[in-house]
């Protein structure tokens, strides 16, 4: 995003309530155009950057600028900023057409400019042929929609999105999530999102923040987060991971000789990393090959077959190490479902996809 204008930065910001700190020193740059996604805990401060965003908290310490201007002491009517809340706050009395033609209205715009706009919106969130109907009226994801479009009538620069999926049931919140990201390329708003869900944060950002605890663990694209995080807290919470132990043997062509919850191995890696460092070796479940036949090449896990859960796309494994570490394997598979079949205590033999690992420094937790 280097190439594009930074539409929001936040500068060293700090946050407390009831002498509980919730934002520590936090900065970070907004660029024009892109969906962002805050993603982490409950309690991380997600939420709260919103709303100091939007107006509705104060600063304690630090600055937020909206392009090059100080926005601290604006109130919020006077931010070219909306918010589309998870409960969607939409006004009963008030008809489809009249809730979104509110804030337009508030702001004295010309009947027949706000017709135009209404209707331009409408059309966009696929809502024209429900103008006239009361919010009880309508399903949630229709009511979503609409105050989607009440955000966006009033083309603010910056559109805050705190959880307004979180209602909705499975397989229309799956549609809601594409529908939202194409809106979001159609009319070329920054939109901020707060998820606590990191499957949507991975499928509609263009980049992710992940917090914990007031401070920023890792920010990249959703590719560079999943496949290469910087620290085990984004590898833990961000989607599922095995964690092994690790202990680095000698340097050997592209990679090293290690010692892996016991086994020997190899590990493909281009840091430089000194002999007998304790290290936690990452892998997806997706990474991970199961055989049943007893392999004896060298760098590969042996364990037995604990448990497996069907899903329909995958077949999940859990296999139990000697030494009684659990690993989790994702198989994708066709038809042939019966190459995938384990029977429960069955030994089998692991390996992965070389060059998918990611080595990281041993944190001291388990």
């Amino acid at each position: 995003m280097a190439d594009k204008n930074c539409v929001v930065r936040l500068r060293n910001i700090t946050k407390s309530f009831d002498k509980s700190t919730v934002l520590r020193d936090f900065s970070l740059d907004v660029y024009e155009g892109e969906f962002l996604t805050l993603i982490g805990p409950s309690g991380c401060g997600k939420t709260t950057i919103l709303r100091m965003i939007a107006g509705f908290e104060p600063v304690d310490e630090g600055d937020i600028f909206l392009k090059d201007k100080r926005i601290n002491d604006l109130p919020p009517n006077s931010r070219e900023v909306n918010t589309v809340f998870q409960s969607y706050a939409l006004f009963p009395h008030m008809s489809v057409f009249d809730n979104v033609a509110f804030g337009l209205r508030m702001d004295k715009v010309d009947e027949g400019e706000i017709a135009e706009r209404v209707r331009d919106v409408l059309g966009m969130v696929k809502m024209a042929d429900y103008a006239e109907r009361k919010p009880h009226q309508l399903s949630g994801g229709q009511q979503q929609r609409v105050a989607i479009a009440r955000a966006a009538v009033n083309n603010p620069k910056i559109l805050l999105l705190d959880e307004p999926l979180s209602a909705l049931d499975y397989k229309l919140r799956k549609q809601m999530q594409w529908e939202l990201k194409q809106l979001q390329r159609k009319l070329g708003i920054t939109f901020i999102f707060v998820t606590h869900d990191q499957e949507e944060a991975l499928s509609m950002s263009d980049r992710m923040v992940v917090m914990n605890e007031g401070i920023i663990e890792q920010i990249g694209t959703p590719k560079k987060v999943y496949e290469q995080p910087t620290n085990l807290f984004t590898a833990r919470f961000v989607g599922e991971i095995n964690v092994l132990d690790t202990v680095i043997g000698a340097k050997h062509e592209d990679g090293y000789l290690c010692t892996i919850e016991g086994f020997d191995s190899f590990v493909k890696t281009s840091k430089e990393l000194e002999m007998g460092a304790q290290m936690k070796l990452l892998l997806r479940p997706e990474d991970m090959r199961i055989d049943e036949e007893p392999l004896d090449k060298e760098f590969i896990l042996k364990g037995k077959i604990e448990a497996t859960t069907y899903k329909g796309a995958t077949l999940d494994s859990v296999i139990a190490l000697p030494n009684g570490t659990k690993l989790l394997a994702s198989e994708f598979f066709d038809e042939e479902y019966e190459e995938f079949e384990y029977s429960r205590g069955e030994e089998v033999s692991i390996t992965w996809v070389s060059g998918w690992e990611v080595l990281l420094p041993d944190e001291g937790k388990n």
